[in-house]
C-alpha cells in the first residue's frame, strides 16, 4: 500500500494538511436497479482512493497521480473536462458542483493514489469523487450531509464526466459500515445496515483481468431501454414512475406492449429487485447459504436478459455452481468485463480458486485474480 502522504511530501516538500479516503464497492445484489428507483445491497471494500492535499492561496487545483505518474492542473474559475489527464475530471466535476451549491473553494495541491482497479467494476470513479468531496470539505471548512454529498458526487459523474450512473456507488462509498452490507432504497434514499455473518464463509472478488469494455453508450442504452419500458407500460399502468413500480405479473401480462429486447431488460430489473429483498431477508435470518442460488439467478439474468456479461464472467459463475462449498457467483458492477463476487465456505476457497484458475487458463488464456473481500467503513478524513 502506498503512503500517499509521503508521496505528497516527496513531490511538494512538505506534509499535506489532510488525507481523504473513500472505498470502492461490491454490490452483493442489485445490478442495474439503482437507476430504476430500485433496491441495491452493496458493501464497501478495503480497496480505496486516497487524496493527500493542502490548500493553496490561489484558485488552482494542482494534483499529482501516483498511479499514472503525471501532474494535472485546472483552475476553479475554468473547470472543464480534459481529454488527456482524464482522471482529474472526477475532482473537477465535484469542485464544479460544490461551487454551484454556493460554496467558496480554495485551490489545493494534491497527490492521489488508489488500489481500486480501474475498469474492474469496483467503482474507482465513485471512490475518486467521494475522496475529492471529503477532501474539499476538510480543507474548506463546510459541512454537508452525507446523502446530499453522495447525490452531488453522482451529479458530477452524470453531468460532468458524462456517465449516466445511478446513486449506489457514491452512496456506499460514503456510508458503508464495517461488517455490514447496506440495503439502499434508491428512490427514497433510505438505507439500512444489515450485518453479515461473521464466520464460516467469505466473499471472494474474482477479477477477470479483462478491463471493462463498457463504453458509455452501451450503459446509457440499457438505461434508455428501461425508460422506454416504463413509457410503454404506462399505457396499461399509468401510475408507474419507474420499473421499481412494476411487478413481474404485471410485466408478463403487458409484455405485448414492449419490443422483445425491452421486455427482457425490464424483466431483469424487476426480478433483480426481488432478489435484493430476498438476499436481505436471508442475511437477517442468518441463512447465508441462501445467497448462493440468488447469486446464480442474478448472474444468469445479467447474462441472458440484460446481456452485459462476457465469457470470463460466465466461467466464474459456472465454476461456483460446479465446485462444492462454493455457493454461487455473480458479476458485479456494470458488466462487460471487470469482476464477479463469489460466496464460498472457508474450507472451499482453495478448491474453487484452483478450479477457476484451471478453467481460465484453458478457455481464456490467462489467470484470474481472486482475493477475499470484507465489508469496511465508508469515507474518512485524516488531519495531519
Amino acid at each position: 500500500m502506498v503512503d500517499i502522504a509521503q508521496v505528497f511530501r516527496d513531490k511538494l516538500g512538505r506534509l499535506p494538511a489532510v488525507v481523504g479516503r473513500a472505498p470502492g464497492r461490491v454490490d452483493l445484489m442489485g445490478g442495474h436497479t439503482d437507476y430504476n428507483d430500485g433496491f441495491v445491497f452493496p458493501i464497501a471494500l478495503e480497496q480505496h482512493i486516497a487524496i493527500a492535499a493542502s490548500p493553496r492561496q490561489d484558485r488552482l487545483l494542482r494534483v499529482y497521480s501516483q498511479n499514472f505518474d503525471e501532474w494535472a492542473q485546472v483552475s476553479l474559475d475554468d473547470l472543464r473536462r480534459l481529454d488527456q489527464t482524464r482522471w482529474i475530471n472526477y475532482l473537477s466535476g465535484v469542485a464544479h458542483f460544490l461551487q454551484e451549491e454556493g460554496l467558496e473553494l480554495h485551490g489545493l495541491d494534491g497527490a492521489v493514489w488508489g488500489d481500486v482497479p480501474i475498469g474492474s467494476g469496483l467503482s474507482s470513479s465513485a471512490a475518486m469523487e467521494v475522496a475529492a468531496a471529503v477532501t474539499f470539505q476538510a480543507l474548506n471548512g463546510f459541512q454537508m450531509e452525507p446523502v446530499k454529498m453522495a447525490l452531488l458526487c453522482q451529479k458530477a459523474e452524470n453531468q460532468f464526466v458524462g456517465m449516466n450512473c445511478g446513486i449506489m456507488d457514491q452512496f456506499i462509498s460514503l456510508l458503508g459500515r464495517k461488517d455490514h452490507a447496506l440495503l439502499i432504497d434508491c428512490r427514497s434514499l433510505e438505507y439500512e445496515p444489515v450485518r453479515l455473518p461473521a464466520e464460516g464463509y467469505k466473499f471472494l472478488v474474482c477479477d477477470t483481468q479483462v478491463p471493462r469494455q463498457l463504453v458509455d453508450s452501451e450503459y446509457n442504452t440499457r438505461r434508455a431501454q428501461c425508460e422506454q419500458a416504463v413509457e410503454l407500460l404506462r399505457q396499461a399502468l399509468p401510475h408507474i414512475k419507474a420499473l421499481r413500480d412494476v411487478t413481474l405479473e404485471q410485466l408478463d401480462e403487458h409484455k405485448g406492449l414492449l419490443p422483445e429486447v425491452v421486455y427482457r431488460r425490464a424483466r431483469h430489473v424487476v426480478t433483480e429487485n426481488g432478489r435484493v429483498l430476498q438476499a436481505v431477508e436471508a442475511m437477517k435470518r442468518g441463512d447465508i447459504e441462501a445467497l448462493g442460488p440468488l447469486f446464480t439467478e442474478s448472474h444468469n439474468s445479467h447474462r441472458y436478459d440484460y446481456e452485459v456479461t462476457i465469457p470470463a464472467l460466465d466461467i466464474i459463475s459456472q465454476t461456483a455452481v460446479d465446485v462444492g462449498g462454493a455457493h454461487g457467483a455473480r458479476m458485479t458492477g456494470a458488466g462487460f468485463g471487470g469482476c464477479a463476487v463469489c460466496l464460498c465456505e472457508d474450507g472451499a476457497i482453495e478448491a474453487y480458486t484452483q478450479e477457476l484458475t484451471r478453467r481460465y487458463r484453458e478457455q481464456i488464456g490467462h489467470e484470474p485474480g481472486v482475493y477475499v473481500c470484507q465489508a469496511e467503513d465508508g469515507a474518512s478524513v485524516e488531519r495531519l
